[in-house]
């Protein structure tokens, strides 16, 4: 079983990055996007391609992301043509975009290293990878229709360093190229820094908030997918492959977890990016995170129940 308050400081450390951020836009008037910009384009290739080259590529690691890959495109592109009928252009991207990812990197990852041994964490990065790709392709692609053209949305596609990162990396261990001990040293700073930024970006994008960003109607759309569709969508996972083969119980877990951590904040990394309604984004992101807390060792300890985990 979990322990609830072993969770309790590495989840309270997160949103305390986030009031940083706060404070960081409050009183030091620190604007985000350039550092949504370094987020996107250095710090998460950096800290892909090093998770990557140490986790060592496999078949079944591989399948795992093409796994994530694939349910999250499904969902984000099952969703958006419902959000069209509820909500403008920007939102309904924004709301489709959302429902196929979570804050499985800034927040989940930190979580995984507490829960799971070191060889299911390099999974659990696999797992989290598939998510990643989806956020920088389909679900780029998708918020980036929200305002731009076909052709406009796959450029800004194709200029996105995470793929030639993920390519790369995948070079690197398949040719059984050994990266100098001093170059991946020197990449060990990115994974912390990723997770810092991250969070805080909540917090910046927090601090421009006015009153007439809060809508009620886009929070309750992201937490019912992200609170409601995602564990279920969890559990259904766990409770298949554990009718196909032998599931080892931190796999399970790892998918688990999955399915449990709040709203990505890329998703308000990538609406700064793009210009598409930021600071909803970031309220929507604030609500899941602030119930993580109280939610993540509830939901765990449930859905273990459930899978017999």
């Amino acid at each position: 079983m979990i322990d609830p308050s072993a969770l309790m400081g590495p989840l309270w450390t997160l949103l305390a990055f986030v009031g940083l951020g706060w404070i960081a836009t409050r009183r030091l008037a620190i604007d985000p996007r350039p550092i949504a910009t370094l987020l996107i384009y250095l710090i998460a290739p950096m800290t892909f391609f090093r998770g990557l080259v140490l986790g060592g590529p496999t078949p079944q690691f591989l399948l795992f992301t093409a796994a994530l890959f694939g349910l999250a495109s499904l969902i984000a592109i099952t969703v958006n043509p419902i959000a069209r009928r509820f909500f403008a252009p920007q939102e309904s991207a924004l709301l489709a975009f959302s429902s196929g990812t979570g804050n499985t990197g800034y927040f989940g990852l930190p979580i995984a290293m507490i829960l799971l041994p070191p060889e299911e964490v390099a999974l659990y990065l696999f797992c989290l990878l598939g998510i990643t790709l989806y956020e920088f392709t389909v679900g780029f692609y998708l918020s980036a229709r929200g305002q731009f053209s076909v052709r406009e949305s796959l450029a800004k596609i194709a200029r996105l360093p995470l793929i030639y990162a993920f390519i790369a990396a995948l070079a690197v261990s398949g040719l059984g190229i050994d990266p100098p001990d001093a170059l991946m040293d020197s990449l060990a700073v990115f994974p912390a820094t990723y997770t810092l930024l991250g969070m805080m970006i909540i917090g910046m994008t927090l601090g421009r908030v006015t009153i007439r960003e809060v809508d009620l109607r886009f929070i309750l759309g992201c937490v019912a997918v992200r609170y409601g569709l995602w564990p279920l969508l969890a559990l259904a996972a766990v409770w298949l492959l554990q009718s196909m083969l032998s599931l080892p119980a931190e796999l399970g877990l790892a998918l688990l977890l999955l399915g449990v951590v709040p709203m990505a904040a890329n998703v308000v990394v990538v609406a700064m990016e793009l210009g598409i309604k930021p600071e909803k984004g970031a309220l929507a992101v604030l609500v899941t995170t602030l119930a993580a807390p109280l939610l993540i060792p509830f939901y765990l300890q449930g859905l273990m129940r459930l899978t017999g985990l």
